[in-house]
């Protein structure tokens, strides 16, 4: 399965099976806030917030920028990943 990671500016929005997961965010100087991130009631439980939180925490990383979650969800992912926990403000 290939998706592609979307950054409108003020969301990223990740498309599986026709339908689209997402994180709200803010920037504030070199960190990027996540408010919010959700995926539609049918890819609940198939991963797709997980694969939405690796390719943002990717990007963001590529963009030499630290995450500040305010999100439940997106700061226990990150607490859990070995590979981006050290994005965490």
């Amino acid at each position: 399965m290939t998706s592609t990671l979307r950054d409108t500016g003020a969301r990223f929005e990740l498309d599986e099976q026709g339908l689209t997961a997402f994180a709200d965010y803010r920037r504030a100087g070199d960190r990027i806030i996540i408010d919010h991130v959700e995926s539609p009631p049918p890819l609940r439980g198939t991963g797709a917030s997980g694969r939405l939180m690796e390719a943002l925490s990717a990007e963001i990383r590529s963009r030499g920028l630290q995450i500040t979650p305010v999100c439940g969800y997106a700061a226990a992912w990150l607490r859990r990943s070995e590979t981006y926990r050290s994005l965490l403000d």
